[in-house]
């Protein structure tokens, strides 16, 4: 297996603290919302949460820059291929960029679908099932959270992604079962992106079909 190279190593780290920050802002915010619903917040302990919230999102902002000059120093191309598609924007772009190597380490858009945990699993003893049918949950699961953002928004935006969903909901199934669907569909059309060397276009399938 190849080893990764000092960029990727690099884009991993900041993507690791990213996270890191993204968790202590969101538990600094909840502090500091439980601090105002108090009847007599104390002001200096109000004024100190502000303090490292912005503080924080500083440090995030610049880690975002510098994650994107690295992204751009290999994968330009790649990068403005993949944010091209409803849905996704540019964070989650870097992130699926770093994430699967540049979708190098996948031959198949099944293999990276399997990847994030998207691949159904049946839990079942002997010849009997014991469950509904649900993803397995055992693959990227930073991959997997990002998706699942993406695919609020691509059900909405996204043409094949948008059909998908109301066709899985009008079949009287869950939205969450429609979700996962779109999941699946997003990552099929990024890997089909960055192996073909296209835009994102609504009304061109023909390539990216064959590349699913």
């Amino acid at each position: 297996m190849e080893r990764p190279s000092t960029t990727q190593i690099a884009c991993s780290q900041i993507i690791s603290l990213t996270n890191l920050y993204t968790k202590q802002t969101t538990a600094l915010k909840n502090k500091l919302q439980t601090e105002e619903s108090m009847g007599a917040p104390c002001t200096q302990v109000i004024r100190s949460l502000k303090r490292s919230l912005k503080h924080l999102k500083n440090e995030i902002d610049k880690l975002e820059d510098s994650l994107l000059k690295l992204v751009k120093q290999d994968n330009q191309d790649l990068l403005t291929r993949v944010e091209s598609i409803p849905g996704i924007g540019r964070r989650s772009s870097m992130l699926l960029i770093v994430l699967t190597g540049g979708f190098e380490r996948f031959n198949k858009a099944s293999e990276l679908c399997s990847f994030a945990g998207l691949t159904p699993m049946v839990r079942q003893s002997g010849i009997s099932i014991r469950s509904r049918s649900r993803i397995s949950k055992m693959g990227n699961r930073r991959l997997r959270k990002t998706l699942f953002m993406c695919s609020l928004s691509a059900k909405k935006c996204n043409k094949a992604c948008k059909e998908i969903f109301d066709r899985i909901v009008a079949k009287g199934k869950s939205k969450k079962v429609a979700l996962i669907a779109v999941f699946n569909k997003l990552l099929k059309q990024a890997f089909a992106l960055a192996k073909s060397g296209l835009k994102y276009d609504r009304n061109y399938r023909s390539v990216l079909n064959n590349l699913n």
